[in-house]
């Protein structure tokens, strides 16, 4: 990528949030505060577009970028009511763009301010993880980590921080599990299935075991970086945003997507809520709940299967 190109759109982004700073307080009059939050709120989208190539300029920044942060910005566990101050700062941005008449339109007008409430999760199909892992070059060492790692979050439903802190020590492959370091460092046992361990240990077999350099300090994680060190949750987001570009699935998907979709295929499939709960890692039953967004045929034929009233006498 030409140089003095980056140059010139990092430099875009530098002059107008200028402009930017002197709106909000000439004509809007807002406090040094709020302008102060407003200006880290628009360096986390800068920051966020900066994990791509080529880096966009305000001008060319559309809906699906806004609608991608957003999923980043839930998947590494932002708090909704600072997304929805965050995206507020993003709207504000753009209607000084449109104002000065430096954008045809706002990118952020039509999307909605992230509720405060629970939200029913993006599921995919079987079909669909099929499509993401098939996706996946497996000629090449990364495509191998990549491999074992999708396989890893759907089968055992993890969230991605707890992928990428997943240890060696912490595998228990021969008995079928694994050992995970959950929210407030509470370990819980999860049952992992021959595909997923077959993939990690082609993975170690094949890859891990070559790396010509481990970092000291991180070689007792799992899935490590070309240059022997822990994966970020940044990267593996990075990771099945491309692969489900590449698959055509038009969804938004993210690791936690994998998470959603292994919860609710174990309660397609009869799994018990209380079960899916310890698997997940949940501290109440009313988080896993959410995951029983199934389609009315699917309920109507568990009341008639399993509720005792329509047992055969």
């Amino acid at each position: 990528m030409d140089i003095l190109f980056l140059l010139k759109k990092i430099m875009d982004w530098n002059s107008v949030q200028k402009g930017f700073k002197g709106y909000m307080l000439l004509e809007m009059g807002l406090s040094e505060h709020t302008i102060a939050a407003y200006l880290r709120d628009l360096d986390k989208l800068v920051q966020f577009l900066g994990l791509s190539e080529p880096v966009k300029s305000p001008a060319q920044v559309d809906r699906h970028d806004l609608q991608d942060f957003l999923r980043y910005l839930n998947e590494i566990g932002l708090a909704p009511r600072s997304q929805a101050r965050l995206l507020s700062a993003i709207k504000t941005f753009y209607r000084f763009l449109l104002l000065e008449e430096m954008v045809e339109n706002n990118p952020a007008e039509t999307i909605d301010t992230p509720r405060l409430g629970r939200k029913i999760p993006e599921v995919l199909s079987f079909e669909e993880i099929q499509a993401m892992l098939a996706a996946i070059d497996l000629s090449t060492p990364h495509g191998q980590r990549n491999r074992a790692m999708l396989e890893t979050l759907y089968a055992c439903g993890l969230r991605v921080s707890e992928l990428v802190d997943l240890r060696l020590d912490h595998l228990y492959l021969e008995l079928g599990y694994v050992k995970v370091s959950g929210k407030g460092d509470k370990e819980r046992i999860i049952p992992i299935g021959e595909e997923a361990t077959k993939h990690i240990q082609f993975y170690l077999d094949g890859v891990r075991r070559h790396l010509k350099k481990i970092d000291p300090d991180h070689r007792h994680f799992l899935f490590l970086n070309r240059r022997g060190r822990q994966l970020t949750r940044v990267y593996v987001f990075m990771i099945v945003k491309e692969l489900a570009k590449a698959a055509g699935i038009k969804k938004s998907v993210s690791p936690h997507t994998f998470r959603h979709s292994f919860a609710t295929h174990l309660i397609e499939g009869g799994a018990n809520l209380k079960a899916v709960q310890d698997m997940l890692g949940h501290e109440s039953i009313i988080t896993t709940e959410i995951y029983t967004h199934l389609d009315t045929e699917y309920l109507r034929d568990t009341i008639l299967t399993y509720h005792p009233s329509n047992q055969k006498k």
